[in-house]
């Protein structure tokens, strides 16, 4: 398999911190394309294989921005079984509801974008519901939870101009921790 050609935005680039504008339908050919590449690259960065043979930081989720567009789509792949993907196309997501409870991940965040070890938690919600458009404009409605209810969330942060860095208070980066469950 070969690496698609996606270049990441480093964390210093500022227009990880502007919002992305919503779409409209149809999706133009280069979109399709680089949902395509986005879902591909994911996918071999999760496979040890490719990950050793293009030196790749393990991702789950890509969001437009960080390629450089300022489009409201993101993609997340999540491995449910060795090297068996599902893969998720969101196109002008919106949280439609989610539950009271938070959660963060115990060994902490990460983020393509974010090329440094980061100290702290992000409080997310364990369940959340999520309205989008699939790839042919279709709105659907998807319940995500744990992992991927806070994949779908730092996706849509990115979506907002919000890096997971910056939900982490620097004073007490641990803040609230025990008001939240770990996953």
């Amino acid at each position: 398999m070969k690496l698609p050609e996606i270049k990441i935005l480093d964390e210093k680039d500022k227009r990880l911190h502007e919002p992305s504008q919503e779409i409209s339908f149809p999706l133009k050919k280069e979109d399709k394309k680089n949902i395509k590449d986005m879902l591909l690259y994911l996918k071999m960065s999760q496979i040890d294989e490719y990950r050793e043979q293009y030196n790749l930081r393990a991702g789950m989720g890509l969001s437009y921005i960080q390629i450089g567009i300022p489009k409201r789509i993101f993609v997340v792949v999540d491995e449910v079984e060795e090297n068996v993907f599902e893969d998720y196309v969101l196109i002008n997501p919106k949280i439609i509801s989610n539950s009271e409870e938070l959660i963060y991940v115990g060994e902490g965040e990460g983020c393509l974008s974010i090329n440094r070890e980061v100290e702290g938690i992000v409080p997310r919600y364990a369940r959340i519901t999520v309205e989008a458009y699939d790839v042919e404009g279709n709105l659907f409605t998807i319940r995500v939870r744990e992992e991927l209810a806070v994949a779908f969330q730092h996706e849509i942060d990115h979506l907002n101009g919000i890096l997971f860095v910056d939900k982490i208070d620097s004073q007490n980066p641990y803040k609230n921790a025990d008001k939240m469950r770990e996953i």
